[in-house]
């Protein structure tokens, strides 16, 4: 018999957790599927149900527990609570560093979507064209993961294993975003192609954070890749061919020599080829964009 809990304290939900990760179904769809704003989890059911095909029915509903939602600020950063909404974080007062975060929130379905769907259920997902990872791996971001016996974090490069696959254990949530502290004058820019300008899956899409020094030239660069592969990735050779350049001098250093660590797949959507080249203009065009939020703020 299908089950449905929604408990409103987080130890009634870790506990719920426990219980299941100690006694696993041998079927993985009788296991219990833990949801939140369940954006993706029920359209994916009803398909399923449509064809005649067998759907999770075990349900853990995590909305209840009002403590995950929010963002705070504390000395060393931020706090993103796993329940906190894409219109929360459009709605919040943050520094500039966090704009290609505020910029892909925008881009994440419709208003209806951005009010339920939140940015830890983006993550756990782990959507190779997931639009909330780019930006979050451009500002260094970590996971706390939950359990009862305890609280671990991992850095985001190490959460998303592949597609639809974490390193989530089955007696744990994610319960929080950590984010460090930005640089003085930190800026960032998020962009994305699809097939057409709104409610569309990514073909690529980049996220660019930088860090200028007086001279105007690049102290610190993080630049990250979504869509093109399993995982959403750094391209940490292209930040060292970029730093300690000027912006208009990076634009130019974006030829296809310099994408050497970026490894697109083929798909239903795009080609590896057409990637490649999609992923370099959309880098050029981020940075463009941080050159003039640079020279209007001088």
């Amino acid at each position: 018999m299908a089950s449905y809990l929604r408990p409103t304290r987080l130890e009634d939900a870790l506990d719920a957790l426990a219980r299941d990760a100690a006694n696993l179904p041998t079927n993985p769809l009788d296991r219990l599927t833990l949801v939140a704003g369940a954006t993706d989890f029920y359209p994916a059911a009803t398909t399923r149900q449509a064809w005649f095909q067998p759907h999770p029915q075990n349900i853990l509903d995590i909305t209840g527990l009002s403590e995950l939602r929010g963002i705070s600020e504390h000395g060393s950063g931020f706090r993103i609570g796993a329940l906190t909404t894409w219109s929360d974080l459009i709605a919040a007062r943050l520094p500039a560093a966090f704009d290609a975060l505020k910029q892909a929130s925008r881009q994440v379905g419709g208003v209806q979507i951005q009010n339920r769907g939140s940015l830890a259920g983006n993550l756990c997902n782990a959507s190779p064209a997931a639009d909330g990872v780019p930006p979050l791996l451009a500002l260094d971001a970590e996971v706390e993961l939950t359990a009862l016996d305890g609280i671990r974090r991992l850095p985001l490069s190490r959460f998303i294993l592949g597609n639809r696959r974490t390193a989530l254990r089955p007696d744990e949530m994610l319960t929080a975003i950590h984010l460090p502290r930005p640089g003085d004058g930190e800026r960032s820019s998020f962009l994305k192609l699809g097939a057409r300008s709104y409610l569309v899956i990514s073909i690529a899409s980049v996220a660019a954070n930088i860090v200028l020094a007086p001279d105007g030239s690049i102290r610190r660069v993080r630049i990250a890749v979504g869509a093109c592969s399993a995982v959403p990735q750094r391209l940490t050779r292209l930040e060292e061919t970029l730093a300690r350049l000027s912006l208009p001098e990076a634009i130019l250093a974006c030829d296809d020599n310099a994408f050497e660590d970026l490894t697109p797949m083929d798909d239903i959507r795009a080609t590896a080829s057409y990637r490649r080249q999609a992923v370099r203009i959309l880098v050029k065009r981020a940075l463009a964009d941080l050159c003039t939020l640079q020279e209007r703020a001088a």
